[in-house]
């Protein structure tokens, strides 16, 4: 908490992104009333090359110098997707990294001069207008609207009341595809472009009939060999169209493809050890978990775009899969680490046009003999 006096109350969202981490990076921050959820000021702006946290901070920045502008003895709730930041600014956890720590004084000076602050973390369904204003940024779209001072235009009582517009729901299958050869072994198959096993093409077969009655109107599938295989399987049994979405393809694993976990760390020690549990670390000449999340988060945009109201099958690889998971969830992509994913397994999530997902089922085994 800063300061001492509350005036008006205030929210902030705030939010930043690296296309890259780090990459070409922007943030994104908005002010509403507290009682009143007005929308009272936008703010977003690139950072040039930075990392996410970086980024995110930049937003909390933006978020409460715009907060001061409008009221300087307001009490302001910071609402962000960043547990880190959240955790940080809270005093709760320490700041190591020097341009954090820059913009985290910046922070702590501007809620001085404020009255109450407080830090509250939000699952990030629930930042998408700070996410989507940050995204603005990083296309090299600033944004700067200060809307307080704009009339509020009431409601003619003579005229009948506008209806909500109705929450669209769109239904995910998200379905691993089936064993290849490096499946027993457990090797990194990432982009080599593998075909099925048999034992994979049986696979494929009782997920296809699993799925069969379960309305599916359209599949979006991998590009990689062992994707398409296991997407045309079941497309022929629910005679359904197959897509092809590039940002769904599995992790490059680099100079490890192909290689089991206990072989890339012979191979690699130092840069395996750095890479395990990371989230931003690729293996030599491969991606990190965080270059995969951004692809597959526009994937899972076009997907909701496209067949909004629809269920569709989205066949794919286990990464992707995670990280879908982790969106519906509304949590970080560290839950990569914690998921295990067979293959050929079935996982659900529901994704409202309001905002709400709902994970349903995951690794989801039952089909499988």
């Amino acid at each position: 908490m800063s300061g001492a006096s509350a005036g008006r109350r205030l929210i902030v969202e705030a939010d930043g992104g690296s296309r890259g981490n780090p990459g070409p990076a922007g943030y994104g921050a908005l002010v509403r009333d507290a009682e009143t959820g007005r929308l009272l000021a936008e703010r977003a702006e690139s950072v040039g090359r930075a990392t996410n946290n970086v980024a995110e901070y930049g937003g909390l920045v933006a978020g409460l110098q715009a907060a001061l502008d409008l009221d300087p003895t307001a009490s302001v709730e910071v609402r962000m997707d960043s547990k880190l930041v959240v955790e940080q600014m809270s005093g709760r956890w320490q700041i190591k990294h020097p341009d954090m720590k820059k913009l985290a004084v910046q922070a702590r000076d501007i809620a001085r001069q404020l009255g109450a602050v407080r830090y509250t973390w939000v699952p990030r369904a629930q930042n998408g207008a700070a996410d989507a204003l940050a995204n603005s940024a990083m296309d090299g779209k600033p944004v700067r609207r200060d809307l307080a001072a704009e009339p509020v235009v009431l409601e003619d009582e003579t005229q009948p009341a506008t209806e909500p517009a109705p929450v669209v729901v769109t239904t995910t299958f998200l379905l691993r595809h089936g064993r290849t050869e490096h499946t027993p072994e457990r090797r990194f198959s990432g982009s080599s472009d593998l075909p099925l096993s048999e034992l994979g093409r049986a696979d494929a077969a009782a997920a296809a009939q699993h799925l069969a009655g379960r309305g599916i109107d359209v599949i979006v599938a991998s590009p990689l060999q062992r994707t398409r295989q296991t997407a045309e399987a079941a497309a022929a049994v629910l005679g359904v169209p197959v897509e092809v979405d590039r940002d769904l393809r599995e992790l490059d694993f680099g100079s490890w493809e192909g290689l089991t976990a206990a072989e890339a760390q012979e191979k690699s020690p130092l840069a395996f050890r750095r890479w395990s549990g990371a989230l931003d670390v690729r293996p030599p000449g491969g991606e990190s978990i965080a270059d995969v999340s951004t692809r597959v988060a526009r994937a899972r945009a076009r997907v909701l775009d496209r067949h909004a109201g629809k269920t569709v099958l989205v066949v794919s690889h286990v990464t992707p899969i995670k990280l879908l998971l982790a969106a519906g969830l509304g949590a970080g992509d560290g839950i990569v680490h914690r998921v295990f994913l067979e293959a050929a397994s079935l996982s659900t999530v529901t994704w409202s046009s309001d905002g709400r997902t709902s994970v349903r089922l995951v690794n989801d085994t039952s089909h499988l003999g």
